[in-house]
């Protein structure tokens, strides 16, 4: 009975529900009932490759490309649904394709405004458009993400805050207390070698927020090892992906005390790689400080 899609269609119009879209409904609820009755065999087919898509996603073993086939399969079964366009848009995403990632959760957002409201789909538009330079909307999503983030895993969740707080402390100064208490909760909850990253990010923003008493005490008693290593691992290179160059920063502040030809150099290379950036007056201030310091015995 294809006359009784239409009908369905309408009838389960409205919020997204955990990450399904409204068209397929909540398994044994009223617009499943609707669905059965109508035995529509496309939305029935859409609807599975909806969840098959969505499942490919999940957990750290995602199989990105094979999501990706799946949301496109979805889209040429029932056009103009936001979904597939949704999970198209993870899949890119996944895939570090973020222009295309964006296109597509772009689109799909246009067809359904609330498409984007489930944290895994907010946390791949956040991160597209901050990969994109489009860091004012950026903000916002991350700002709205971080509420909802219980529901990501703790990777994911740690990821979202240190992500949030690298483009909250893009803004400059107004953006600092909101990186610092991203960089805080990141702290708190990281378990693998995020958690480096995010003493090292925290560190930054106290001391460019005139905390840094505070900040030097957090490093010496958190950070362990030379910090350009801690920021060279895979795990730290995607979490710094939206501002690579401040990895420069987070290393000169933490070799300051212990390597100061090391600290020199990584500003340098800091102001070299953001020379537009609002931190660029302060990297230029340590990297003078440090040119002025004399060299501790046996420390070039």
């Amino acid at each position: 009975m294809l006359h009784a899609l239409p009908l369905l269609l309408a009838q389960t119009a409205g919020a997204w529900v955990t990450g399904r879209p409204p068209e397929c409904g909540d398994p044994g609820g009223r617009a499943s009932n609707v669905w059965e009755r109508a035995k529509a065999p496309e939305l029935r087919r859409y609807c599975d490759l909806v969840a098959s898509a969505s499942s490919k996603l999940a957990g750290a073993g995602a199989m990105a490309q094979s999501a990706l086939e799946s949301a496109r399969e979805a889209d040429s079964v029932l056009p103009g649904r936001a979904a597939p366009l949704v999970l198209e848009g993870r899949a890119l995403a996944a895939q570090g394709k973020y222009a295309e990632a964006l296109a597509a959760l772009s689109e799909g957002k246009s067809r359904d405004s609330g498409a984007l409201d489930e944290p895994q789909a907010l946390l791949a538009w956040a991160r597209a458009l901050g990969r994109n330079g489009r860091r004012e909307a950026a903000a916002e999503a991350y700002r709205a993400l971080l509420p909802r983030s219980t529901a990501l895993s703790t990777s994911d969740r740690v990821s979202a805050e240190i992500e949030a707080g690298l483009v909250a402390m893009a803004r400059g100064t107004p953006g600092l207390d909101e990186a610092a208490a991203a960089f805080r909760d990141a702290v708190r909850e990281a378990q693998d070698d995020a958690r480096m990253v995010a003493v090292l990010a925290l560190a930054l923003a106290l001391d460019r927020r005139g905390s840094s008493e505070e900040a030097r005490t957090l490093l010496g008693e958190r950070m362990h090892g030379d910090p350009r290593d801690s920021v060279a691992t895979s795990r730290a290179k995607a979490l710094l992906a939206v501002m690579p160059f401040e990895a420069h920063a987070m290393s000169a502040l933490a070799l300051e005390s212990t390597d100061a030809a090391g600290a020199r150099d990584a500003w340098q290379q800091a102001i070299d790689g953001a020379p537009q950036g609002p931190w660029l007056g302060y990297a230029r201030a340590h990297l003078a400080t440090l040119a002025h310091k004399r060299p501790a015995r046996g420390n070039p």
